[in-house]
């Protein structure tokens, strides 16, 4: 299983509390949920960057920077996210036995990018066969960008290379059993919300 994710990153550290998302069970209130659990909203007006990648359990690819201040639309995602960085790194790390996850952002769900995936990967999960909103079924969502958003937002950051070097020298060193073990649980999140519905 690849899975497939982009996330915002900014120079100040996210600070609003109110906005923080928690994914627990319903029925749990918020203030009764570790801080440690908490997806922290980014601060706005901040100067930010964008990073790509794709986790498995085989292992992961490098974080890749989208260039700053660029739509992300359909003929972007699919010739410079995928084609030129993420289906490069992801076939030099699994060869031709993976399967292909992402969420359902517009640029995700476009036709054409649905049918370059599955002419491009031995195994596509398209958008129709996948929940809306489901950030608890993509393990780069609910695991890896929080636990990168610890490590990095312990510094202050002067300007986006600065938070580029610490993003980067975070990824090397996290810990590749941490994302290994939220791939193992993804087939439990799954059923869970086929149960649920």
């Amino acid at each position: 299983m690849k899975s497939c994710s982009q996330s915002l990153f900014t120079i100040a550290a996210p600070s609003t509390p109110q906005n923080d998302r928690v994914y627990v069970q319903s029925l749990l209130e918020k203030r009764n949920v570790s801080a440690s659990r908490l997806l922290r909203a980014r601060p706005t007006f901040s100067k930010s960057v964008m990073v790509s990648v794709a986790v498995s359990v085989m292992g992961c690819t490098q974080l890749h920077f989208l260039e700053p201040g660029v739509k992300v639309n359909g003929d972007y995602y699919r010739n410079v996210v995928l084609k030129e960085t993420l289906l490069p790194d992801i076939h030099h790390v699994a060869g031709d036995c993976f399967a292909f996850q992402q969420d359902s952002v517009p640029a995700h769900c476009a036709r054409d990018t649905a049918a370059l995936l599955r002419k491009e990967t031995p195994d596509f999960i398209p958008a129709d066969l996948w929940p809306p909103n489901s950030p608890d079924l993509n393990q780069a969502d609910y695991c890896v960008w929080s636990i990168l958003q610890e490590k990095v937002y312990g510094t202050r950051f002067a300007n986006t290379d600065e938070l580029k070097c610490k993003l980067l020298r975070e990824w090397a060193k996290l810990d590749h059993e941490i994302i290994a073990s939220a791939i193992r649980q993804w087939r439990r999140h799954l059923r869970a919300c086929v149960t649920d519905r």
